[in-house]
């Protein structure tokens, strides 16, 4: 049995933190935001939810449909979404080809997407072994025949007697954690490699709009509920209250484009607010005022160039990165990713 530590509280961390407990070793998660989900977040309002981060989830590897639908408890929190979805070729709204089915079931967990994320992480969290707000910030390998890991996190606390460490966390944030530490973690293996990995930006913004929902409106704007758009500044749209589990209250959340993300990856959320809020009145024909404006900009949200891995580890440090960009951008990326390397490492414990 060995002391693992897992550095990610996201798709990949989570899944492969509980797989490793299924093969009988100790793990302790290390996540530096306020809880487990990753880009399966969801944000809170006093209008209802958002999932500012993955909007859906498919299935299509056996292994991911086997947990979906045989672990305890997760049948019921996810839930088909027929969305309603067009596609919307025309920067001023105009829908060409509409309505489009789906080529494949699409799923979203209620009453939010992080629901699935935690409810999977929930016996970490019930053994004390999820550790939120600890933003790891140094890597040490102590001295000694069995050569363990030491995690320096940023509120001072220190974790040690790690046989292993797992980092889930974006490619960019891996590098850095690595690199910073120095000594044996700088040497990782993987390093070369990772640096062909592009990953792009994207700007969120959420808007309600509490109005619609008095009597007599049923809601604002088309009668299709997302769609993809190839307007600049917008690559998503979706009206987030057509979700199964959510409150009916007129929610929509807005996804930039990766190129326009990247153009503007510098901007204040207030001038980013304005202008995607101009291009969804386009796109949506919803020119009221909304009751409820936020943004939220993920740094690294979209794979462009993947490692074309499944996980990189490295035996001889006992060291190992996962996460969706080896292989992609989708929630089941990121599933198969955090198996892949926990079986491998259970495999040769």
């Amino acid at each position: 049995m060995k002391t693992i530590a897992v550095i990610g509280a996201g798709m990949a961390g989570i899944t492969a933190a509980r797989t490793l407990v299924q093969a009988g070793h100790r793990v302790s998660v290390f996540e530096k935001s306020h809880g487990a989900g990753g880009r399966m977040s969801t944000r809170s309002s006093a209008y209802g939810s958002f999932d500012h981060g993955a909007q859906y989830f498919t299935i299509r590897d056996p292994r991911f449909k086997q947990a979906i639908t045989e672990v305890p408890g997760t049948r019921d929190i996810c839930r088909p979404w027929s969305a309603n979805a067009v596609r919307v070729l025309d920067p001023l709204g105009r829908v060409i080809e509409a309505p489009l089915p789906l080529r494949e079931p699409h799923f979203v967990a209620t009453p939010g997407m992080n629901a699935l994320i935690r409810h999977w992480a929930q016996p970490l969290q019930a053994a004390g072994n999820l550790h939120v707000q600890a933003q790891v910030q140094f890597l040490k390998r102590q001295t000694g025949k069995r050569g363990q890991w030491e995690l320096a996190c940023s509120d001072g606390s220190t974790h040690g007697g790690f046989d292993s460490v797992v980092l889930a966390m974006p490619h960019v944030q891996a590098d850095h954690l690595l690199r910073q530490s120095g000594g044996p973690a700088a040497g990782f293996s993987g390093l070369p490699a990772m640096a062909q990995v592009q990953v792009a930006p994207c700007w969120t913004l959420m808007l309600a709009f509490p109005l619609a929902s008095q009597p007599g409106l049923s809601h604002l704007g088309p009668q299709w509920n997302a769609a993809r758009s190839t307007h600049h500044r917008v690559a998503w749209v979706c009206r987030e209250s057509s979700k199964p589990g959510r409150s009916s209250t007129e929610r929509w959340t807005v996804q930039a484009s990766a190129e326009w993300s990247e153009e503007h990856v510098n901007d204040d959320g207030e001038r980013v607010a304005a202008k995607l809020l101009k291009a969804f009145a386009e796109l949506t024909g919803i020119r009221a005022e909304p009751g409820f404006v936020q943004t939220h900009l993920w740094r690294y949200a979209k794979t462009r160039q993947p490692l074309g891995m499944t996980h990189v580890w490295d035996a001889s440090l006992q060291l190992g990165v996962c996460g969706d960009w080896l292989l992609g951008h989708r929630v089941e990326d990121a599933f198969v990713s955090g198996l892949s390397l926990a079986l491998n490492l259970a495999d040769k414990a």
